[in-house]
């Protein structure tokens, strides 16, 4: 029995088969794309719950700091010292920072991700600066003080800031106390009273620090020679610059260490 107004093709087999696994291939795509959805819906909730043991108050601070962050553009380095010395910088803000981070990637939002990660980073050191030993605030300021351009200068300078920051190490100024005259042989022999407010950072313990970080960063090398950057697409460029200024930065502690070990006053 033929329909009216019906097309010729309605009765043909094959097209009324082509037809059906049409109709199938879109249910299926209908189901995969409702599936992503309730994935992507349940894991913004899990991101959500993250934050929940924080209280309120805390969380809208933090979340208005971060949001200053963001709209600091070229400011932001300036915007971040500012929060560190306010002691507005902990795991709250970097939590915060690291939600935005994980939402951006799962709806691959390229250019936010670059940004928060930046933003990431910064502020988390930052926040290692404050927590830094005397040795690594120190190994951190020689490292800043490079310009970029004369190595030799930079290296006469680090010299410099070690002689005036270590404290000699003669055999007599190791062995007898302060205020002890050696050529009178008169004063106290009785080791001083150490307190926490003694500061003093001695050459050996700068250099068994800065040797650490370097073998633990050596180790890190080691892992992640096999993800080098190929290619000429933006993140492959991006990673290869990346690891170009990270060899750099090792090189520079490296000659610190040199110098550090061989200091003389």
């Amino acid at each position: 029995m033929l329909l009216e107004g019906m097309p010729p093709e309605y009765y043909d087999d094959e097209w009324q088969a082509r037809q059906r696994e049409k109709t199938k291939e879109l249910r299926r795509m209908q189901r995969e794309e409702e599936e992503e959805e309730e994935r992507k819906i349940e894991e913004y909730r899990e991101i959500g719950t993250r934050l929940k043991e924080f209280p309120e108050q805390d969380l809208r601070k933090a979340r208005k700091l971060v949001s200053s962050f963001i709209r600091a553009a070229e400011e932001v380095e300036e915007r971040i010292e500012e929060a560190a010395e306010k002691g507005e910088l902990d795991e709250l803000v970097l939590m915060i920072i690291w939600n935005r981070l994980d939402l951006a990637r799962r709806d691959d939002e390229k250019d936010a991700i670059r940004s928060l990660d930046l933003l990431y980073r910064r502020v988390e050191t930052e926040i290692l600066k404050r927590q830094a030993s005397p040795a690594m605030k120190l190994l951190n300021d020689l490292l800043n003080m490079h310009d970029g351009f004369e190595d030799d200068a930079w290296l006469k300078d680090c010299r410099k800031r070690m002689a005036e920051t270590f404290p000699r190490e003669d055999p007599f100024s190791i062995l007898m106390p302060p205020g002890f005259d050696i050529d009178m042989h008169q004063g106290q022999l009785r080791p001083p009273i150490e307190t926490e407010t003694d500061n003093t950072l001695l050459r050996v313990d700068f250099v068994r620090e800065v040797d650490a970080l370097l073998q633990e960063v050596r180790i890190e090398e080691d892992a992640t020679t096999g993800s080098k950057g190929e290619g000429l697409d933006p993140e492959a460029i991006a990673l290869k610059f990346k690891q170009q200024e990270k060899q750099r930065t090792i090189r520079q502690i490296e000659a610190i260490l040199d110098l550090a070990l061989n200091l003389k006053w």
